[in-house]
């Protein structure tokens, strides 16, 4: 009996059962590479970055999703699905009492023509805002010499930033909050000054912002000391390109680490690595409670402190995850869902205002069987999708962090994500975006300094303006017991109530 078609047969079904194991193999990859390809394109070329989810498209994304949860807690009240408010059209809002007014009186023709036999009956006033330009002044300090039988005798100069330089204060607040403030690179500003009429080259302005930041050095000093004092921080960190003058025809990445206390100061930091050495030297005498990202540099100082360095996660980068998922499936939206449900407790603290003790009750009573409930549903549908899906990563993401993102659920001072030190960072951000580098590794330090008070002065509602001016005619005249009163928090403090409200 002849073998060779059977066996030629069984060597065809084998082949085709390769095929076949590649083909899907091929498939799943290139599910894969297409979904990594369309967050990528999301990320970088535009798209919303809103991540809740409306209640009827989350309705119907979860529909027949029911198995992967189980059902709330009998004693635990559902929280409700907050509604967007109505569009308010627009309102005027009154113009500041404190503007310079100017009056300008419009009488009608025929009075001006014939003043007698008009009797006034009141008049209507409309407002207009207009501008004037901005203008420089040129002061001149006048000693008078005298002079008597035994000496001669003049009045010295008042102490000033730069000792027979060319800046005022205001002139100096100017400048920088024109840089670190606005966003407008020395070069931009340059030319402004030109059309004002004043030629102030930028290697002079350089200078300047370079004597500032080291007028306001011992202000950041004792701003960090005040807020690694504390028993809780939140940490990130932004790349920001700079020159090395030993490395020429391009420029280096470095790093500004950002820390701050959610009802404290914002400290930054220039390095120019990301590596762990920075965030280890800054925070070595701090012993509480951290907040970050999934950052790896973090969790190997958690380890290394052995409990003096406590982790708390992130929850916006844990659900950051579960979102760009979205296209993967039904699971993906529940989990966000579920997440929404944990903010949704959060903005309801917001409004109320709570303290730490309600935040605490309110969190354990509402937020806990949610978590309770999230986790078990994580690791079911762990089992049912690939590990380098993007919500296979999501959820190796969360479960892996667990107890980190946890923990915020039992302290009523902590705040269940990290976006308030991520809002410090913004303006470094469009300052980067205008100027596009760092002159020197050098002047990373300095602006770590000046973002870091003028940082403080956005989350106090300072105009950094009038703070640097004030600032600047004191500080050549301030002794180092004074520092202490000069940061942002203890100025805003001592200042009257009147002048706090107009700030």
């Amino acid at each position: 009996m002849d073998t060779t078609l059977p066996n030629e047969l069984s060597t065809l079904r084998e082949l085709v059962s390769q095929l076949q194991g590649a083909l899907s193999a091929a498939q799943i990859e290139n599910k894969l590479l297409r979904q990594k390809l369309e967050l990528f394109l999301k990320r970088h070329f535009g798209g919303g970055k809103n991540e809740s989810l409306d209640s009827k498209q989350l309705e119907l994304l979860l529909a027949g999703l029911a198995a992967a949860s189980t059902p709330s807690p009998a004693n635990t009240k559902p929280v409700p699905t907050p509604t967007r408010p109505a569009t308010a059209r627009p309102v005027r809002q009154a113009l500041p009492a404190h503007l310079e007014t100017e009056r300008v009186v419009l009488e009608p023709e025929e009075v001006q023509q014939q003043p007698a036999g008009w009797r006034k009956l009141g008049e209507e006033v409309t407002e207009e805002l207009d501008w004037k330009p901005a203008k420089f002044i040129k002061r001149l300090y006048i000693r008078p010499k005298y002079a008597n039988a035994e000496r001669i005798v003049i009045a010295p100069l008042p102490a000033r930033l730069i000792e027979k330089g060319l800046p005022g204060a205001a002139l100096m607040a100017q400048v920088m909050t024109g840089k670190y403030e606005d966003h407008q690179p020395l070069y931009r500003q340059e030319k402004i000054y030109e059309r004002l009429g004043v030629k102030l080259p930028r290697q002079t302005l350089s200078g300047w912002v370079d004597v500032a930041a080291d007028w306001l050095s011992p202000i950041y000093r004792e701003m960090k000391a005040g807020l690694l004092a504390g028993s809780y921080l939140q940490a990130d960190e932004t790349p920001i390109r700079y020159l090395d003058p030993d490395v020429k025809g391009k420029s280096q990445q470095g790093w500004l680490w950002t820390y701050r206390h959610p009802h404290g100061d914002v400290v930054f930091e220039w390095n120019i690595s990301r590596s762990r050495e920075g965030p280890r030297q800054f925070l070595k005498d701090f012993k509480g409670k951290l907040q970050t990202d999934g950052y790896g540099v973090y969790e190997s100082l958690a380890r290394e402190r052995n409990g003096g360095l406590i982790l708390i996660g992130c929850w916006a980068h844990a659900r950051r995850g579960f979102h760009e998922a979205l296209g993967e499936g039904r699971a993906a939206a529940w989990l966000v869902g579920q997440i929404g449900q944990l903010y949704a407790v959060e903005k309801a603290l917001r409004e109320r205002r709570a303290g730490p003790a309600l935040r605490a009750t309110l969190r354990a009573w509402q937020s806990r069987p949610v978590l309770v409930r999230l986790r078990r549903a994580l690791e079911i549908i762990r089992r049912r999708v690939l590990p380098k899906s993007l919500l296979g990563q999501a959820i190796d993401y969360t479960l892996s962090r667990w107890e980190a993102l946890s923990r915020y659920v039992d302290d009523g001072q902590l705040e269940i994500d990290n976006n308030l030190v991520e809002n410090a960072i913004r303006p470094t951000a469009l300052g980067k975006k205008n100027f596009l580098f760092i002159g020197h590794p050098e002047a990373g330090q300095r602006s770590a300094v000046i973002y870091s008070v003028l940082g403080s002065c956005r989350r106090l509602g300072i105009n950094p303006a009038e703070y640097l001016q004030d600032l600047f005619e004191r500080l050549p005249k301030a002794t180092t017991s004074q520092i202490k009163s000069l940061t942002p928090a203890a100025w805003l403090k001592a200042r009257p109530k009147t002048a706090r409200a107009s700030a």
